[in-house]
């Protein structure tokens, strides 16, 4: 099987919705499958340092990039329309990876043209609260573009069962097909010490670290962990919030005045983004793990978290009900009662949360390594290509 994995941009600024795109692209190419993913240079207010226009091998796939241009939330690269015409007919299949993104619609009609399947995974993009923020823009283009394309889809691939449950209202008709996110368990089956991280973060020595692994933007609930952290804090003077990630749209002062509205500023710190071995150094030095977030497809910094055996506290809307019921995580609504009740209950009882970590582990090494789900993704892959083929002899 030749497959075109399509994402509108695969810089760092992006976060986990980048590095899954990439590791399920390398997965799917170690079960055999042959992968090509193509994207523009984008990487917030800069661009990635890459070769334009040129394949570049990497482990078990090639990727292109291509320029672009950014009008408002929209990526605009006139090189990777042409490229789409002019190539999609070699594949078997392709991969579209968001929604609301003009590459992505340059891939369904170029699709569309060569009477070539494509699956869409909307990333979380389609949840209600995703659907609200900016909510003006969306309608007109998910009427115009998007909802067409969806409904021509061979099929939608959803990150979670709950993210299926929440687009019904959308009355979209293409089959659905569940594949979460996963991790390399190569990665966590031995982490780093925890010593580089209180290196880079003094601060950090000696206190109760609760981690938030993720990117800096409103829908992470970093208003509701302000307030529950604030008043935790007076409880349990050693804790320290460690948030961890990029601020890629101007969100950051917005969350410093959250903190100092809940006078918990001083006991904050703020790593910036972090990769490799620092931020395996900094899963090592934590003691609790949290994502407070308003709208999540399948959170990838979720399952790092789990599968580095930290208590997990996460909302409903990370969309991982399997956690709960395997007493995994602490699933609480997103509301910041819920929250503290949580951190609380965390901090007063290690050896139960302990417990819970230890169960997290091992639900994510069993049943969310990528190569497990690419294993089952090659399959449904697979039966979509032969009900096509089918199709076109009807």
């Amino acid at each position: 099987m030749k497959l075109l994995v399509v994402v509108p941009a695969l810089g760092t600024v992006y976060g986990g919705p980048s590095k899954s795109v990439i590791e399920l692209a390398q997965s799917l190419g170690r079960t055999g499958i042959n992968i090509d993913l193509v994207t523009t240079n984008a990487n917030g207010s800069t661009v990635v340092d890459a070769p334009l226009r040129q394949w570049i091998q990497k482990d078990h796939y090639r990727v292109q990039y291509f320029p672009y241009l950014g009008i408002g939330d929209y990526k605009l690269s006139a090189s990777i329309t042409r490229w789409m015409f002019q190539n999609v007919c070699t594949y078997d299949l392709v991969q579209t990876n968001a929604i609301f993104s003009v590459p992505n619609l340059s891939a369904y009609l170029a699709c569309r043209r060569h009477a070539v399947p494509y699956v869409v995974i909307p990333r979380g993009m389609l949840e209600p609260w995703a659907l609200s923020y900016k909510a003006w823009k969306k309608k007109i283009y998910y009427a115009l573009f998007e909802r067409p394309a969806l409904q021509r889809a061979s099929a939608l691939q959803m990150l979670a069962s709950t993210e299926a449950a929440q687009i019904e209202p959308l009355q979209i008709t293409s089959p659905l097909v569940i594949s979460p996110n996963g991790v390399r368990r190569q990665d966590f089956e031995t982490l780093p010490s925890a010593e580089l991280f209180y290196e880079a973060f003094p601060e950090t020595r000696c206190k109760k670290l609760v981690l938030f692994l993720g990117r800096i933007d409103p829908k992470k609930g970093l208003d509701l962990l302000a307030e529950s952290f604030g008043k935790v804090l007076t409880q349990f003077p050693s804790a320290h919030l460690v948030i961890a990630g990029p601020d890629s749209v101007g969100f950051l002062p917005t969350v410093r005045r959250y903190l100092a509205d809940n006078n918990c500023t001083d006991a904050v710190t703020f790593t910036g983004m972090l990769t490799g071995r620092m931020k395996y150094s900094a899963l090592a030095a934590a003691h609790y793990y949290v994502a407070p977030s308003y709208s999540e497809g399948f959170s990838m910094s979720v399952l790092e978290g789990m599968a580095a055996g930290l208590p997990c506290i996460i909302t409903t809307e990370c969309n991982f009900p399997e956690a709960a019921q395997a007493n995994a995580a602490y699933v609480v609504d997103a509301n910041a009662k819920a929250l503290t009740s949580a951190l609380t209950q965390c901090l007063s009882d290690p050896e139960a949360a302990l417990a819970m970590g230890k169960n997290a582990r091992q639900l994510i090494f069993n049943h969310y390594t990528w190569d497990k789900i690419a294993s089952d993704l090659s399959d449904t892959y697979q039966d979509i290509l032969a009900q096509h083929s089918s199709s076109q002899f009807v």
